[in-house]
């Protein structure tokens, strides 16, 4: 691995402070090495110099709730409400899935995210083949954790029968993907359980990935109070509101990764903070999916760590991190009122909200001395960011993704120029296509 140097930006640290630095970013392999006015002194010369001029120069942002198994859904289940969407169209898709159509599901996530800043995902995919997207993920230098989808459970949904499983197969194809992939890529890969939410699981198996999880220190990835209906048929078939039974399960713990949480009342607020769970919120989705608005204000206030995602291109269509900032800002300041979600904050839920909801806080997710070299340049010239004399507010509400201009992963150049430096678009666009036609018809759809 080389020496990179980020030359001649404004950088948002992203650390403690918050300090904003004009200068360089210095890179020596994995790690940033220097910052600010006389990081390029750090060496003689470098292998490469990537312009910043007229740029921010940011943490690379995380986001914390994906299936990457569903992009090729995109466009193929609109207008239909959470367990609709699921029972009519996701799951015969999934279903439907071969190893060579996941490759193509995850080469066209993996363009999207990088293109638009995104270095590191949590993601949950399908019941079967997880391995052909973890291939593709290391292959492609995204930094990832990936969940094979655990479902033993049906509870009254129609759930096709390639989806169903039994507990002891869940549990020990999730445990042997850990054993095969965990810090894989150079430590960029790592494997989390993924149960995919209460009432596809059985309190068996969910019992058994709580204990498991402390014993092998394993992320827990669900899904978690999306939706009216959902949280009813969790009430109906354990008496219990769906936090407070993943907590008699024994999953909430600073392990839990809980996606969406909108339907939640005070007294399960008050548990999930005292368990340190962390909530990854997706208003993209939620909006799309008709399923509601988070609390967020109140789960902050609470002191619980509120990290994004862009959930999938099937409930949401794009994975654009900056378009799930600009309405995480906006939805609370209708809900609350304007300002109780600064663009700050947003960006530190992109970034390290981001890396705390992973446990990789002391790695990524600012800009510093020693941290790995996961690292967005956004370009801030565009007319639609004028006049730009608030970084985190042009980020946030003025900025697309197709302003990213060069994207770092590890230290290697993922994006140069507005540019993927290692994949086709026009290929993996072709392969996308063809896939999608592919799954409608193995589905029936």
């Amino acid at each position: 691995m080389g020496s990179v140097l980020i030359r001649g930006g404004s950088i948002l640290t992203m650390n403690d402070a918050c300090d904003i630095v004009e200068g360089d970013v210095a890179i020596e392999g994995q790690h940033i090495v220097a910052v600010g006015a006389d990081a390029g002194r750090a060496r003689p010369r470098f292998d490469i110099v990537l312009d910043a001029g007229g740029a921010v120069v940011m943490p690379g942002m995380v986001q914390t709730h994906l299936h990457l198994c569903q992009t090729v859904f995109r466009g193929l289940a609109d207008d239909l409400t959470l367990l609709d969407w699921l029972q009519a169209r996701v799951w015969p898709l999934e279903a439907a899935h071969t190893p060579a159509t996941l490759r193509v599901a995850a080469r066209l996530a993996s363009a999207e995210l990088l293109r638009t800043g995104t270095t590191v995902a949590l993601t949950m995919e399908t019941v079967h083949d997880t391995d052909a997207v973890i291939e593709e993920v290391a292959a492609l230098g995204l930094r990832a954790t990936i969940g094979k989808c655990l479902m033993d459970g049906t509870s009254g949904t129609n759930v096709p029968s390639r989806l169903q499983e039994s507990t002891r197969d869940a549990i020990d194809e999730g445990l042997a993907l850990h054993a095969r992939w965990d810090g894989a890529a150079d430590g960029r890969i790592r494997v989390a359980f993924a149960p995919r939410f209460a009432i596809s699981c059985t309190r068996d198996l969910l019992e058994a990935v709580g204990s498991l999880s402390r014993t092998h220190r394993m992320l827990v990835h669900t899904h978690a109070s999306e939706s009216r209906g959902e949280v009813e048929i969790v009430r109906r078939d354990t008496g219990l509101s769906n936090m407070a039974y993943l907590d008699a399960v024994g999953l909430a713990s600073p392990r839990l990764c809980a996606a969406h949480c909108i339907w939640i009342d005070e007294t399960e607020i008050a548990m999930m903070a005292s368990r340190q769970v962390k909530v990854l919120h997706c208003p993209g989705s939620n909006l799309k999916l008709g399923s509601g608005v988070a609390p967020i204000v109140e789960l902050q206030r609470a002191g619980i760590s509120v990290s994004l995602g862009a959930d999938g291109a099937a409930c949401n269509n794009r994975l654009d991190m900056f378009d799930e900032m600009r309405l995480a800002a906006t939805l609370q300041a209708m809900r609350v009122g304007p300002g109780v979600l600064p663009a700050r904050d947003v960006v530190w839920m992109a970034t390290r909200g981001g890396a705390q909801a992973l446990g990789l806080e002391s790695a990524i997710g600012s800009i510093e001395n020693g941290k790995l070299a996961d690292v967005t340049v956004v370009g801030m010239d565009g007319p639609h960011q004028q006049p730009g004399t608030n970084p985190y507010s042009t980020l946030v509400y003025a900025t697309h993704g197709t302003d990213v201009r060069h994207v770092l992963v590890d230290g290697h150049v993922r994006v140069r120029d507005g540019h993927l430096t290692g994949l086709d678009p026009a290929a993996v666009t072709h392969q996308a296509r063809g896939a999608a036609r592919e799954l409608m018809t193995r589905a029936g759809l």
